[in-house]
């Protein structure tokens, strides 16, 4: 296939115009792959998920007939360990779930911090 001399500049042209405009659009135009937006959202619903449970550890934490004595082995363990200790009080499991959720545990934690100071 012969092309024209005077074609050849605009293929190339439109070739990095078309290279530049991706390159742009996918580092600082906000475009992104299927999988980058599948886990964008994931981590949004994860986060939706856990404010949506967080009442319900709290609300467990209140009615908690051992809340006190639960309460004083958070504050006396490490600060690398208070989150095991939240969820063995049994505050984090959701109810209906065998075990406890440890981003909820996390949150509950930080929304318990002002009692535990």
């Amino acid at each position: 296939m012969n092309i024209p001399e005077w074609l050849k500049p605009g293929i190339y042209g439109a070739v990095a115009g078309a290279s530049a405009l991706a390159v742009i659009g996918f580092s600082w135009g906000g475009w992104m792959t299927s999988s980058q937006a599948n886990k964008v959202a994931a981590a949004i619903a994860h986060d939706a998920v856990i404010a949506a449970l967080l009442p319900v550890c709290l609300d467990s934490s209140r009615t908690d007939a051992n809340r006190t004595m639960k309460i004083v082995k958070i504050r006396e363990a490490e600060d690398y360990k208070r989150r095991d200790v939240l969820m063995d009080a049994g505050w984090a499991t959701v109810p209906g779930e065998a075990s406890p959720n440890r981003d909820l545990a996390n949150a509950c934690l930080a929304a318990l911090n002002i009692e535990l100071q």
